[in-house]
């Protein structure tokens, strides 16, 4: 039989996601609304810019967990004829936005910072080590309630790595408390707060830069699409693969789509055949959802990565 070449032929496998769990998820944002609310005020007291940087970086974690809440929920609806993939992206939006806050946040505490290196003011320092110290006891719960939900999933990971950042900012925190304390060594606020900064934007960049390609639909970077089209033109029967996309919808499915050039002229049984064994091939480089459009003497361009601007 011929004409296939408007046929596409599709498979694909389903993962399920980690969840947040609805009662964890309440007490760690009402624990954190609480302590963002005691460090602003007790920051403003004292004069701390430490204590304020810990408490914008709190507020950032009550955010980072309501929207990774919203995003996982929203992750596991249905696909629907309107939202043909359903939700599923909607976690790496998540991630990419709580990493984004927390990349701005670090340059505001830096620039605070450094106008504290200019001018300098004295801090009251035993509302800097109580408030720090509870500041720690919270964070350390709510990093227990979510740890068990952190592994493999970008969007609470993040949500997660807030809460752990938050908690060795607030140990860093009290210890410049007790610097100031004892020691009257003021300078130690804003050196601890360029500190602070500078953990953020190291946890956040590796999550920003991932989520950002999985938005921008980059070929994941452990796939080599080379190698796996040498691999697909192994098999009998295929002459070319071509029009290669790969991408990733969420951060553990890879999709991928091509156009195939027959070397024969063959019955629908028979490709399917072929899409079998490329599949099998794709699982190996963890690609679970594939895409084959089959041609048997089609004029179109035969490179395996096509330029926009020619006709798709």
């Amino acid at each position: 039989m011929g004409g296939l070449g408007e046929i596409l032929i599709m498979s694909h496998d389903h993962h399920h996601h980690g969840e947040i769990k609805g009662k964890r998820l309440f007490f760690t944002v009402l624990l954190n609304a609480g302590i963002t609310i005691a460090e602003l005020i007790g920051g403003i007291i004292s004069g701390s810019i430490s204590l304020i940087s810990d408490a914008i970086h709190n507020f950032s974690d009550v955010l980072s967990l309501l929207i990774s809440y919203a995003a996982n929920k929203l992750a596991r609806r249905d696909a629907t004829e309107k939202y043909t993939f359903g939700f599923k992206r909607s976690e790496i939006l998540a991630a990419f936005i709580n990493s984004a806050t927390l990349i701005v946040l670090a340059f505001y505490i830096l620039y605070e910072a450094v106008m504290r290196f200019i001018e300098p003011v004295e801090v009251s320092a035993n509302l800097v080590i109580w408030l720090a110290f509870g500041s720690i006891i919270v964070n350390g719960l709510s990093v227990l309630f979510i740890k068990g939900d952190a592994h493999g999933n970008m969007n609470i990971k993040s949500a997660y790595l807030h809460l752990f950042g938050d908690m060795l900012t607030s140990i860093a925190v009290m210890i410049g408390g007790i610097l100031i304390k004892y020691f009257q060594i003021y300078w130690i606020d804003p050196v601890f707060s360029i500190i602070i900064a500078a953990y953020l934007l190291y946890m956040s960049w590796d999550i920003f830069k991932d989520s950002l390609k999985i938005m921008m639909q980059f070929t994941p970077s452990q796939i080599d699409v080379n190698v796996i089209a040498r691999e697909v033109e192994d098999i009998e029967g295929v002459k070319n693969l071509h029009h290669i996309h790969v991408w990733q919808i969420n951060d553990n499915e890879i999709m991928f789509e091509a156009h195939v050039d027959l070397k024969e002229d063959i019955n629908i049984s028979d490709f399917e055949k072929i899409l079998v064994t490329t599949e099998q091939k794709l699982k190996t480089h963890k690609i679970d959802h594939v895409t084959l459009q089959p041609e048997f003497s089609v004029e179109d361009s035969k490179e395996r990565i096509i330029n926009h601007g020619h006709k798709h």
